[in-house]
């Protein structure tokens, strides 16, 4: 009777070790700052950046001439020409506010086009290797909610998903860049 406890209690404690809760961590942030589709995404969006600040650059110009031209004959023309002016420099300054505010929103549209399939191939990268690992829990460590990690408790996923999604070993986040 003896032999049989023994035997059902070693093999509860082999079932509950085997079911033992896992848990992992990685950094989001740093995965995704390290994929190859990030970098080309960046360089999209500081394209696009220039794009736009280039036509900014070209109204602020257009703008300046005609406050120059104004500030210099306005003491020339009559009443009806200095109003028509100044209202041709009024409309200049509302075109220039609505491409400010259309380009920040185009810009942060693009932004999210361009990285939410980033996003979501490191989330497959993790979930797979969340499954194969047979993890209950991973936590990003990019958000800085974890106030305690013990990192022995804690699988640090970001060798793995750096392996899955192709990034080589060596490569670093660049805020992690020797000084």
């Amino acid at each position: 009777m003896k032999k049989i406890i023994l035997i059902l209690f070693v093999a509860a404690s082999a079932t509950i070790a085997a079911n033992a809760q896992k848990f992992g961590h990685i950094n989001t942030g740093e995965l995704v700052s390290l994929m190859s589709e990030t970098d080309s995404a960046m360089v999209q969006l500081q394209a696009y950046q220039n794009e736009l600040l280039e036509e900014m650059d070209a109204m602020q110009t257009e703008y300046n001439t005609k406050l120059n031209t104004y500030q210099q004959k306005s003491s020339t023309w009559t009443a009806a020409i200095r109003e028509s002016k100044e209202n041709e420099l009024s409309e200049i300054v509302q075109r220039l506010n609505q491409f400010q505010q259309t380009a920040q929103q185009d810009l942060a549209n693009m932004q999210q086009t361009l990285m939410t399939p980033i996003y979501q191939k490191a989330q497959e990268a993790i979930n797979k290797i969340g499954k194969d690992n047979n993890l209950l829990y991973i936590f990003d460590t990019s958000a800085g909610a974890i106030i305690y990690m013990d990192e022995t408790q804690s699988m640090n996923l970001l060798p793995q998903a750096k392996a899955a999604l192709g990034i080589p070993a060596e490569k670093v986040a660049p805020s992690q860049l020797p000084q």
